[in-house]
């Protein structure tokens, strides 16, 4: 667990870039089209709006949502509004979502990432006049089931210590 008085090392831009492209690449894969796969792209989304607003914000999630358009082959700009929201909503709720720690941010996650989908799916209701089912809210449930685990594993590298000792592990 995080503990609230461990001072963190700032964030690297390019640990982030490389965050985001991990994420991205990880959407590409060919499960993409299952029922049930994560948003990583959206899960990364929300974790650097959360923890660095000022570096990753309304902007980046457009740039991912559009890129994310093209590989889905989908409407350009389902995806990009969809992350922009997101973006949005949790830049807006960073500040309170940090006072809490990761399996209670999953509660306030959730909404977030119900929100993007409800986005999508109305923009396919009214594109194509297909209703994509309720199975298609079970991402949400699995991407901020693994809010705890990116939190954990995203925040690693800025837990290291400042004054590094050979004899520590970290």
């Amino acid at each position: 667990m995080n503990n609230p008085h461990y001072i963190l090392l700032p964030a690297s831009p390019l640990f982030i870039a490389a965050t985001m492209v991990a994420a991205f690449l990880l959407n590409l894969l060919p499960w993409g089209s299952w029922t049930g796969v994560p948003d990583f792209v959206a899960l990364v989304l929300i974790f650097w709006s959360v923890h660095q607003p000022r570096k990753v914000g309304i902007g980046v999630a457009f740039l991912m949502g559009l890129l994310m358009d093209v590989h889905n082959a989908s409407l350009l700009g389902e995806n990009a509004l969809a992350y922009t929201l997101l973006s949005y909503f949790a830049i807006m709720i960073h500040r309170r979502l940090l006072w809490f720690p990761p399996l209670t941010q999953t509660l306030h996650v959730l909404p977030l990432l119900f929100v993007m989908q409800i986005v999508q799916m109305l923009i396919q209701l009214l594109v194509s006049g297909k209703f994509p089912g309720w199975s298609f809210f079970v991402e949400s449930l699995i991407t901020a089931a693994l809010w705890p685990v990116v939190t954990w594993m995203l925040l690693a590298p800025q837990r290291r210590a400042v004054d590094r000792d050979e004899t520590r592990p970290l």
